[in-house]
This record gives structure tokens, sequence and C-alpha cells, in this order.
């Protein structure tokens, strides 16, 4: 997937209609609930418990990936080797998450710039930066939109530029283990 923003205005211009769309997919009606939980204290959990998994991540304890349910489902929208729907952790680490962390000489580390919560949907949107195995930067930004069930994430989609994670797959050399 390449998700390649363009230059000037147009970048806040395409950001801002990234989240307006993942603000709408988040509002539609979500599933049936059984339980008797009003929506504005499900929201309010589900916003804490990934406020909570972000600031941790940030602050180099604790993986947001914790929150993942086991047979989540993770969704890269765009094209390229790594687009597609993952089933499961193991299949999204294995796949998805290990080949970038392998080739990253520092930890990923989040910047949130803004989570929102609507029904059973939480929206983050964030950048990140680490520098690479042979010294070189990587940055990239991200929109994931998390599905949550009893306090898990049961899907995620993923939206970021791919070309830029593709770049430090292609130029990198995974770290030695």
């Amino acid at each position: 997937m390449t998700f390649l923003l363009p230059i000037g205005n147009a970048t806040a211009v395409a950001r801002d209609l990234l989240i307006a769309l993942a603000f709408i997919v988040a509002v539609t009606p979500a599933h049936a609930r059984t339980a008797a939980v009003p929506t504005a204290e499900i929201e309010a959990q589900n916003e804490a418990i990934v406020r909570q998994a972000f600031e941790g991540w940030g602050a180099g304890r604790g993986n947001v990936f914790d929150l993942l349910s086991p047979n989540a489902r993770w969704t890269i929208h765009g094209s390229g080797p790594v687009a597609g729907t993952y089933v499961g952790v193991e299949d999204f680490v294995q796949r998805a998450s290990a080949p970038l962390v392998s080739r990253l000489a520092s930890p990923l580390r989040p910047d949130v710039h803004h989570i929102w919560a609507a029904g059973d949907r939480v929206i983050i949107r964030f950048d990140a930066s680490a520098t690479t195995t042979s010294g070189a930067p990587y940055r990239n930004q991200f929109v994931w939109i998390f599905r949550m069930e009893d306090g898990s994430v049961v899907e995620a989609e993923a939206f970021l530029d791919l070309a830029a994670y593709q770049k430090v797959i292609d130029d990198n050399q995974p770290r030695k283990r």
C-alpha cells in the first residue's frame, strides 16, 4: 500500500479528509450490544484503555499491541507487499510488524495527536519515529481505527505511508538476534 500525502496545504486537507472519513466510519451503527452499559460509558472506557496503552508505549513501557485479542483482524489499507488483512496477532506480528521492527535500531515511539472514541470504535492519529539499523531516521504518520470488545481490540484498520515503511524494509538489514 502506498499512502502518499500531497505537498503543502494539500497535505493538511488530505489529512483532515482522512480523519473525517475515519470518524464517519467510526460512528456508523455498531454491532448490537448484549450488555446494558450506556454508550458514553463504553466510549470513555475504550478511550481510556487505548490512551493508557499509547502513553505506556510512548514512555517505553508496555506495548499497544498487548490490546489485541488473540484472533484480532488487522487490515493495512493500500497497495504494496504489507497491505492486506492479517488474522490473529501472530500473523500480524510475523508478516507486518516484525519485518519493520527488526530493521529499527531504536524503539518506535508514538507522538499522539488525537484519540477519539465513538461507540465501540477508537480512532488514533499519531506520528511515530525511530532510527533504522543503517542509522537513518524513520518517520511515519498513522491513523488507526480500533473496534473494541470487552477492553480488547478485535478489529483494527491502519492507514500509513507504506512507501516509507517499504523503504525501511528495502534499505536496512535486520538486527542480529
